[in-house]
């Protein structure tokens, strides 16, 4: 009965004249850094860095498209994912490079990424993937507008660092995601943050991961924006998702060969 509810009250609502089909999004991304996996590589790097970091994104969308890119900082600082302490580098790498861009068309159903790996660029199509959605009654409002409740499960993998005989190994494992979002049907457009596109009737202004773990909120919605930006990547060499994880996971198994115990570990997933 409340899946009826939710869904009558949504269909209602894009009747509304006023409502927003082309604009830009803010976004913080907070992430919490996982440093419990290095502690036995270097613990007094491990004690100096910060328990969370918080970046902004921003989203684009009209015509049926959207585009997802960071915004620099104030400081200029660069890649999101890099934490630097103690003179020596970490990266966790979770949501991409301060050079990644995700373009996508839900007429076609289309996904096009420009990701970037040792200063080599990618350009990734792929398919927008659709989660199983519950939706809910509960309703809380942001900025303004009024934001449904929904849940989905995500099969992910993740990496796995442990300690062997004194050396540090990483090994890819399967991994399942809460994800919980609060969507509004007074923005008509299956968008939100990161790959969480074409998913629900209505733009997502909340999105939570794994309890937490990774947190994105809008932080301004306006109508403004321009459409000329809402594009395909170009630059870089043309390869399918799975090529590009392929290519990726070759690349970080060479650098972390070749980089001393301790002073840079690079995770991705």
């Amino acid at each position: 009965m409340k899946q009826i509810f939710v869904i009558f009250f949504i269909a209602c609502s894009f009747y509304s004249s006023s409502q927003l089909k082309e604009g830009r999004v803010i976004y913080e991304r907070t992430f919490q850094l996982p440093t419990r996996i290095f502690g036995a590589a270097n613990p007094d790097i491990v004690a100096q860095l910060p328990k969370s970091r918080t970046d902004q994104y921003e989203l684009l969308f009209s015509n049926n498209q959207s585009l997802w890119q960071y915004l620099p900082d104030a400081n200029g600082e660069g890649d999101p994912n890099t934490i630097t302490a103690g003179g020596g580098t970490m990266v966790f790498r979770f949501a991409g490079g301060s050079n990644d861009i995700s373009y996508f068309n839900f007429d076609k159903g289309l996904s096009v990424s420009q990701r970037e790996i040792a200063d080599k660029n990618y350009v990734v199509t792929d398919s927008v993937r659709k989660l199983d959605w519950k939706l809910s009654d509960e309703a809380k409002t942001i900025l303004n507008y009024k934001a449904f409740k929904a849940t989905a499960k995500r099969i992910s993998t993740r990496p796995r660092m442990t300690m062997e005989n004194g050396e540090m190994k990483r090994e890819i494992v399967p991994d399942t995601l809460t994800v919980i979002a609060w969507f509004t049907a007074d923005i008509p457009v299956s968008t939100g943050p990161a790959i969480y596109q074409g998913q629900l009737p209505g733009l997502i202004l909340e999105l939570e991961e794994n309890n937490g773990q990774t947190v994105f909120k809008a932080v301004e919605v306006s109508s403004k924006v321009s459409v000329s930006k809402i594009k395909e990547p170009k630059d870089g060499k043309k390869i399918t998702q799975s090529e590009f994880e392929k290519e990726r996971d070759k690349m970080m198994e060479e650098m972390r060969k070749n980089m001393p115990n301790g002073m840079r570990v690079r995770t991705m997933n």
